[in-house]
């Protein structure tokens, strides 16, 4: 498990405790020396917190720190670097009120360590003397588990401890520190708070569901997870793709979060047993959030999940995507034709949405008719006209289109072709005419025309109406921060068909706190982009397998999502295997 601090989580990587380096006899100097080459601090402030120290006996840092001559959070990577160990920035959230008092308070006061939270039988805990070997020793005889020291200043363990011992430390610990104005609901529900007073009692559970929009803002969360257990509430954020826990507030106190999200969300609280749908708006540190909210029934109680909709944090430019320039000239024509079907296939999660968007913005203009069909709206874009498809009020998409190309459109977008039925459409709306774009749920790019002929299109009218296939996956890319280097194993060399220098090294992210111990930092697209052209055409029109598709499109010169991955690979941006994790499929 792991607690998030204000600006990153812990989560233990398989650690195992290692003997420590001979403390350092002089620390001032070298802690000096580093702080001064980064312009950090001055000769004279050094030499003053060195005179500082002798008198009052405390370390140079924390001397430092005291004397208000540089201040904590830049301080510690530095001690972190000179000790070769963890560091941790001590916050509110990163404490489990469950596992704080395994350390009992006395102790903790005087070995000035504090128990942060357990993985496994492996307990983290923060301590200013993280080498003292006798100190760590009597912490494991006492706890019965293993201990994975980090360090932390002495003062922040002594203020934090006398907090965490306190009776009722628990949801109000972890929203202590938060603004009141960092996180406010755009839209009035001021009616329906009465109606879970008894609930929430009072801010407490309001304040942690603002901690968890505020902090899924900062960390660049997708989507926030709440989710029930039996001893806890489970807290998830998606990240780069990958769920990171973030905290593990108590199991009684779920019913009231969830009451409360359903709250914001205009949804009906008293409503547990069946799936529910709601968005709100939020205004986070000054900006608009859009939140679209989904609850599910499981067997112990409602799991949520809130997708984060931050339209000032994504660019809708082709541009930006991370295309290389051959592929985006390819796709650049393609959405300059005046009609015909563009597709983008790709599993849920792999930015169709965003490429789709950011070709409407490349095409939008006062002098054309753009109209998109969505379930739901995502975003809202200017000069685009945008409807929401909804099966409640028996609007799918087919109607929606029939109603669409009564309104003289120009260009069409689909969110998604999901039947029959809207396929003929789109199909028809592209041979009559119209430039239509939507999304398949297809591996790659040649799967896309068979899938469109199993779901009962002509072969004749897919080859005429077809102008491309853009396939495309989103890759993480290497955290800067931990940047390191191996060589692959020949296993996986040759399982992924690896045709370049088998001997050299490819890069990898070894895990730190920036990256939440994954080792990637971000993502880029991989794209696949097949042209529908003279030569491909008469292979559609005789209904041919993917297979044969395929190898027309690589005879073309086309190249592939794991030609694409691999490139990356190799140019050191991404490492081997997450583009076989991505981008292999055999």
């Amino acid at each position: 498990m792991s607690f998030t601090t204000d600006d990153s989580p812990i989560i233990d990587n398989g650690f195992t405790l290692q003997e420590p380096a001979e403390p350092v006899k002089s620390r001032g100097p070298m802690l000096g020396e580093w702080l001064i080459n980064e312009n950090l601090i001055t000769e004279a402030e050094l030499n003053a917190a060195i005179q500082a120290q002798s008198q009052k006996g405390r370390r140079i840092g924390e001397t430092l720190v005291e004397l208000g001559i540089i201040d904590e959070e830049q301080l510690l990577p530095f001690v972190g670097k000179q000790l070769g160990i963890t560091t941790v920035r001590l916050r509110d959230g990163l404490v489990d009120p469950d596992v704080v008092k395994k350390i009992p308070l006395s102790m903790s006061l005087r070995l000035n360590a504090l128990a942060l939270f357990k993985v496994r039988n492996r307990l983290v805990v923060a301590m200013s003397e993280p080498q003292n070997l006798q100190w760590i020793d009597e912490i494991q005889r006492a706890t019965g588990l293993k201990v994975r020291p980090v360090f932390c200043f002495e003062s922040l363990i002594q203020k934090m401890a006398k907090r965490c011992y306190e009776d009722g430390f628990s949801v109000d610990t972890v929203t202590a520190d938060l603004d009141e104005s960092a996180v406010a609901l755009n839209e009035d529900v001021a009616e329906s708070e009465n109606d879970i007073q008894n609930l929430v009692e009072g801010s407490p559970i309001i304040n942690l569901v603002n901690y968890l929009i505020l902090q899924s803002m900062r960390k660049g969360a997708s989507d926030i997870h709440i989710e029930p257990s039996r001893k806890y509430t489970l807290v998830r954020f998606r990240i780069d793709g990958q769920l990171i826990e973030a905290l593990r507030p108590r199991r009684d106190i779920h019913p009231a979060i969830i009451s409360r999200i359903k709250v914001m969300a205009k949804m009906d609280i008293a409503q547990q047993r069946i799936p529910q749908d709601g968005r709100c708006q939020v205004s986070v540190e000054g900006k608009d959030i859009d939140l679209r909210v989904s609850t599910l029934p499981t067997v112990l109680g409602e799991k949520v999940v809130i997708r984060v909709l931050d339209s000032q944090r994504l660019t809708f430019n082709l541009d930006e995507l991370g295309m290389p320039l051959e592929l985006l000239a390819n796709i650049k024509r393609l959405f300059s034709k005046p009609h015909g079907l563009i597709l983008v296939t790709g599993p849920t999660g792999s930015g169709k949405t965003t490429t789709l968007y950011s070709a409407l913005e490349l095409i939008k203009s006062v002098h054309r008719n753009i109209v998109t069909v969505e379930d739901p709206v995502e975003y809202q874009l200017e000069l685009i006209n945008q409807v929401q498809a909804e099966k409640s009020r028996e609007f799918d998409f087919a109607k929606a289109l029939r109603a669409i190309l009564r309104q003289d459109p120009d260009v069409i977008m689909i969110g998604e072709i999901r039947d029959v039925e809207t396929a003929e459409v789109a199909v028809q709306a592209a041979l009559t005419g119209h430039l239509v774009l939507s999304t398949l749920h297809t591996n790659d790019a040649a799967a896309a025309i068979t899938r469109l002929s199993d779901m009962g299109i002509a072969p004749y009218k897919v080859a005429a109406s077809l102008n491309g296939i853009i396939a495309q996956r989103l890759v993480r890319k290497i955290c800067p921060n931990c940047r390191t280097s191996h060589y692959a194993s020949q296993p996986l060399l040759e399982s992924i068909g690896f045709k370049g220098d088998t001997h050299r090294s490819f890069a990898q992210g070894e895990g730190c706190n920036e990256c939440f111990d994954t080792g990637y930092q971000g993502r880029t697209g991989i794209y696949e982009v097949l042209v529908v052209d003279q030569k491909l055409r008469p292979a559609i029109t005789k209904e041919n397998s993917a297979e044969l598709i395929r190898k027309i499109f690589v005879e073309n010169g086309g190249e592939s999502l794991l030609h694409c991955a691999l490139k990356l690979a190799e140019n050191e941006e991404t490492s081997l295997e997450e583009a076989a994790r991505v981008a292999f499929f055999d």
